[in-house]
């Protein structure tokens, strides 16, 4: 089985989610994550304006093979949603570093994250060229 890539412009938490450096920040799972929970049939997200709390679950992702939660890789309050996962949410399967993003969040504090090269040895992944 071909090892999943990694993102190396992106930080990575233990659960398998990743946050981008933008602002507000970007969260979505790794690819490790969705080749792991097989075709991704329903997605769950944290309402805007809500607060997550870094560590914490804030969201599930069901699959044909499972439940999954979504834990939040920061601390703060979620100022978008990617609605189009309601009718598709299989791209977060199809292109979880992209369009399968989940939420936005303005953080207020981050939690332990994970370089990509950390990420990808812990998960025999790999960090993709840049």
């Amino acid at each position: 089985m071909a090892r999943q890539p990694v993102r190396p412009d992106l930080r990575y938490s233990a659960e398998h989610e990743w946050l981008d450096s933008s602002t507000p920040a970007r969260v979505g799972i790794t690819a490790v994550a969705a080749d792991a929970l097989g075709e991704v049939v329903f997605v769950e997200l944290p309402e805007v304006g809500s607060t997550v709390e870094a560590g914490a679950p804030c969201g599930e992702l069901e699959s044909t093979k499972s439940v999954s939660d979504i834990f939040s890789p920061v601390t703060g309050t979620v100022v978008a949603v990617n609605e189009a996962l309601e009718d598709e949410p299989g791209t977060v399967n199809a292109d979880p570093y992209g369009a399968g993003w989940l939420f936005a969040v303005e953080v207020t504090a981050e939690g332990e994250l994970l370089s990509a090269e950390e990420y990808a040895e812990s998960f025999d992944a790999e960090v993709a060229p840049a």
